[in-house]
């Protein structure tokens, strides 16, 4: 902790280690090596002249060291550009692939399929957790099905339900986002090896202008990387329409951890059901004995977060200029990795509140007779 620093509070204090891991820096540049290898290995395979040296000089130092990450720093204060001096840092430390990396790539080609394996497997992770609250949940309903209990109508007492019952509520709208992010991880396409405005001119070039070899190219990168499916059209970059439907996943998953939270939240002050409440823990610093919903507040409070943010995908998408222009990447780098931290401190928070769930059966009895 440097206290002198401002610290993200979603990796301070929010999200797993798990996920804070998968948007760090030396992950990203450990994915882009990986696809520097897989892109020195296809044109090795197609005919270009790449040693075998050099292909175990990649392989040799996918996982840039802190010293590397130092150096890499230092060259872009002078490039003023990250990928350039990435190359730089790798070179460095791995002379005999040097004049292979990046052959024939643009920027675009690290930086957007590096996205898109972080993509899948932040996707994953988060239906991973999903699926845990509705396990937790489903135990919950099971457990309070035959618990007679007052329904609301506009917040008025209604015709009864169950306590199980209203858990199937939340339960469904769950299951309905677990299906939502297996499908936008199932359906994202990789960029591949498009070049400068997506026509592969520069692999192209490289194959002595066989087209057919360019195509196969990216064909083997994208199959390298484990993407059954590819864009066939791009500008440099792939469509950011990819990233606002990856946001509109976490979003509908933020709405329904926000109307669990509110309901929660509603039958803790009527006294019916509560989030869980340490042994230690202090409500208030004023009034400690408060039994304040501090959990569920927080899931609100991220969930409006994550449903605010998730704009941001389709304003990228509608202001990039013909094949690419750059006012995406600032805004990029914070809205995809602090929206997936901010769904990933959700589902925690979310299975906690999911497992500890405490019933107060007399109150819900005596307000079922009152009403």
């Amino acid at each position: 902790m440097n206290a002198d620093t401002y610290e993200n509070p979603l990796t301070g204090r929010y999200a797993s280690a798990e996920m804070s891991a998968l948007f760090s820096a030396r992950h990203k540049f450990a994915t882009w090596r990986r696809l520097w290898l897989w892109l020195a290995e296809a044109e090795r395979d197609l005919g270009l002249p790449i040693s075998e040296a050099a292909i175990a000089a990649f392989r040799e130092h996918l996982v840039p060291t802190d010293g590397e990450l130092e150096a890499a720093d230092r060259y872009e204060r002078d490039t003023k550009h990250d990928v350039m001096a990435q190359i730089h840092a790798l070179g460095d430390v791995a002379p005999e692939a040097r004049p292979f990396i990046h052959l024939g790539a643009t920027s675009a080609f690290v930086g957007d399929n590096a996205d898109l394996l972080v993509l899948r497997d932040a996707l994953g992770l988060v239906k991973r957790r999903a699926v845990r609250v509705v396990a937790r949940l489903a135990a919950f309903a099971r457990e309070q099905k035959d618990v007679a209990c007052v329904g609301y109508t506009h917040f008025q007492a209604a015709q009864p339900t169950t306590v199980g019952k209203r858990a199937c509520l939340w339960i469904q709208d769950l299951v309905l986002d677990v299906h939502e992010l297996s499908r936008r991880a199932d359906e994202l396409r990789f960029l591949g090896c498009k070049g400068a405005t997506g026509t592969q001119a520069s692999f192209v070039m490289l194959f002595g202008g066989d087209a057919e070899k360019a195509d196969l190219l990216d064909r083997k990168v994208a199959e390298k990387a484990g993407f059954p499916k590819r864009l066939l059209i791009s500008g440099q970059t792939y469509t950011r329409k990819q990233d606002a439907f990856v946001l509109g996943a976490l979003s509908g998953l933020a709405a329904s951890a926000s109307k669990f939270a509110h309901d929660l939240r509603l039958l803790q002050h009527m006294k019916e059901v509560e989030e869980p409440f340490g042994s230690k823990q202090v409500g208030s610093s004023a009034m400690p004995y408060k039994r304040n919903p501090m959990k569920c507040e927080r899931m609100n409070a991220l969930s409006r977060w994550i449903l605010t943010t998730a704009e941001n995908g389709s304003w990228t998408h509608a202001t990039q200029w013909f094949e690419r222009t750059l006012d995406d990447s600032a805004n990029r780098r914070l809205a995809l990795a602090e929206s997936f931290l901010a769904a990933d401190a959700l589902l925690v928070l979310w299975e906690a509140v999911a497992t500890g769930l405490v019933v107060h059966p007399a109150v819900i009895r005596r307000r079922l007779a009152e009403e």
